[in-house]
């Protein structure tokens, strides 16, 4: 009889899973228990060739593995190293055992090898959490382990490494792993830069503050005025990611992908198309994994045509925009998922986009009010930035641009904004809580009389009030100022949406 430990991880939660591992004299084979899938259940198949490939003598008798406790759902290829290891104890092939806190995960191929699992970062996460302090992994999966620091690593790439190393415990060193890769310091260039954008200088300067204080923002306006290329233009003033950041992006791009070698080292754009499903937008499936929404966490998230998405994707929005995550529940599990994402989107005023313009419009009134009433005003109440892009003159366009550096002076804007942020209340402004804002924002007496006054005559709701509170300070910092005084206040009032008006 014998057992070793590895991690189930859900989400932001997990538990350790007993690996038992019992022989008997019967006739030679794997049963697996402990409500084991269709992947886990396969293992045993794996484990035979793998056995046979790396010329180690599986013992001939009846093999029973028990996944405790067995009352939990179990799946996924990580159980494969385990139970490899914990048949070895059983069988007294090694002679070493592990330590009661180590644990092991890892898929087994049919040649021996040992296989990258999904969401190596999660399960060492949850197994420090739960007391594990040294860590049996597939080499493949040492590039995104390294993020995590001081933690003990033994990596191996075959099961017959498994076996020589427990067999010789003094050639078996693990990898201390101390302060993980420094995260880069110059920034990725973007595709489409703000060079590349003629004109449109209230919409650079809405974005420049939206990048400054992560505000989510909504770019309007007839096709052809350069909405998307504005939008896709932000990613390149952004500043790059943090080690803490890389560990959770990367960590969510691995449950989603099969990229398990990956260190996402980037800020991570998403641009869903409109006719995306509901569940690859929010996540989901029949074991809950990350949509777009979660994907974006720490970066962009980009609807191009905002009205054309389905109304149940653009109402799902709702919860994350408020709480910064979003809750998948379904019938086997609930997970939390992260998304602390910039929401930039971009819609036309009408169908045929030319209302308010000097081209002719050829909706009804209906019709354009019904475009515009596809964005709920919960919705809308959760933007914090609406900007208007207007056409640009066609004697423009072939001409180049004088500020051929702008991308690199809004960046440099935009993080020196944030790091005053940090250093005065430890977040960006669009992550303060209405107490937080109430000691941070500096509202000159005078200001604070003229929003009061706005908020009267534009029906701000009381979310909405914040809101601009926050712009506020967001374009002070962008400007300099230690208070924020009534041109911040003006300013932050003109990005509220405006009423329609036919």
């Amino acid at each position: 009889m014998a057992g070793v430990k590895t991690i189930l991880e859900s989400g932001g939660g997990g538990l350790l899973v007993e690996v038992e591992c019992h022989l008997s004299n019967s006739l030679p084979n794997i049963i697996i228990v402990g409500i084991a899938n269709k992947a886990v259940d396969e293992a045993k198949e794996r484990i035979r060739s793998a056995f046979s490939s790396s010329e180690i003598q599986l013992p001939k008798k009846r093999i029973t593995l028990n996944l405790a406790p067995a009352d939990i759902p179990k799946e996924g290829t990580s159980f494969d190293l385990p139970m490899v290891m914990a048949i070895m104890q059983a069988s007294s092939l090694i002679t070493a055992k592990l330590p009661p806190k180590a644990a092991l995960m890892g898929e087994v191929g049919l040649d021996g090898s040992v296989r990258a699992v999904r969401g190596i970062i999660g399960k060492i996460l949850t197994g420090r959490e739960l007391g594990i302090t040294e860590f049996w992994i597939p080499e493949a999966n040492m590039p995104q382990a390294s993020l995590i620091p001081n933690i003990r690593v033994f990596p191996v790439s075959t099961i017959r490494d498994l076996y020589e190393l427990l067999n010789s415990p003094e050639q078996a060193k693990p990898r201390e792993i101390g302060e993980p890769p420094a995260p880069k310091t110059k920034r990725k260039s973007p595709q489409v830069s703000f060079e590349d954008v003629v004109g449109q200088e209230s919409a650079k300067r809405a974005l420049l503050i939206a990048a400054a204080g992560h505000h989510n923002i909504m770019l309007n306006g007839p096709p052809g005025t350069g909405k998307s290329m504005l939008a896709k233009a932000l990613s390149g003033i952004m500043p790059n990611l943090s080690r803490e950041e890389m560990l959770e992006v990367t960590h969510l791009h691995s449950l989603a992908s099969k990229q398990f070698d990956k260190i996402i080292e980037d800020r991570p754009v998403r641009s869903p198309h409109h006719s995306s499903s509901n569940i690859s937008i929010i996540g989901g499936g029949q074991n809950p994994r990350p949509g777009e929404i979660s994907l974006s966490h720490l970066g962009i998230l980009f609807f191009d045509e905002f009205p054309e998405f389905g109304r149940s994707v653009i109402e799902a929005l709702r919860q994350p925009l408020e709480d910064k995550k979003i809750t998948v529940a379904r019938a086997r599990d609930t997970v939390d998922f992260p998304a602390h994402f910039m929401l930039v989107a971009t819609a036309n005023p009408c169908p045929c986009g030319h209302y308010g313009t000097a081209q002719a419009c050829n909706c009804l009134p209906h019709e354009i009010v019904r475009y515009q009433k596809k964005i709920s005003g919960p919705v809308i109440d959760r933007i914090d930035l609406y900007v208007d892009v207007e056409g640009v003159a066609h004697d423009r366009l072939l001409k180049n641009s004088n500020n051929s550096d702008e991308s690199d002076r809004l960046a440099g804007k935009v993080l020196a904004a944030r790091e005053l942020q940090q250093k005065r209340g430890g977040k960006l402004n669009s992550e303060l809580t209405n107490k937080e804002l109430k000691l941070h924002a500096a509202l000159e007496k005078d200001a604070e009389d003229m929003l009061n006054q706005a908020a009267e005559r534009m029906q701000l709701s009381a979310r909405g009030y914040m809101k601009a509170l926050k712009v506020a300070r967001t374009i002070a910092d962008v400007d300099g100022q230690n208070s924020v005084g009534i041109a911040q206040i003006s300013e932050a009032l003109q990005y509220r949406k405006k009423p329609l008006i036919l």
